[in-house]
């Protein structure tokens, strides 16, 4: 299910070229890399338990936002939410599957891993909003 959703962002996103540079350089409105991280992440730390609320993702004209139900966790808090080396994991069964299915390759890095990439391709910096019930990652787009 995971690699079809993702499948389905790649059909999604829209890539523009300039025909006056020198060189052919793509720039898709959104990385799918960043996409990918952000998805798997929602997934790997939603809360499972006290709500069957699906992780979302909302494709708008202007913006992406992944929403995942469950506010930060353990170690993880609404004022440290994102910052290198503060990690925790609700959800450490589903972690170590997902490792052995080639959809995490290190854990710890995919909010870097994202905001890189979303620096990279132009866009707009990545923006959370974080609270006890959710958290929502924002992708805006660099058109």
């Amino acid at each position: 299910m995971i690699r079809l959703i993702e499948d389905k962002f790649e059909t999604t996103i829209q890539t523009a070229r300039d025909p006056n540079a020198p060189v052919d350089v793509p720039r898709p409105n959104y990385p799918i890399h960043a996409l990918r991280q952000l998805f798997r992440n929602a997934l790997l730390h939603r809360n499972y338990q006290g709500t069957h609320a699906p992780v979302r993702v909302d494709w708008f004209s202007d913006r992406v936002e992944i929403h995942s139900p469950g506010g930060p966790y353990g170690r993880v808090t609404r004022a440290n939410f994102g910052m290198p080396g503060v990690n925790d994991y609700r959800n450490p069964h589903l972690a170590e599957a997902m490792k052995h299915l080639n959809l995490v390759q290190k854990f710890g890095v995919g909010i870097q891993i994202a905001k890189k990439e979303m620096e990279r391709n132009g866009n707009p910096p990545l923006e959370f909003l974080a609270d006890d019930t959710r958290v929502v990652a924002i992708l805006r787009s660099r058109n």
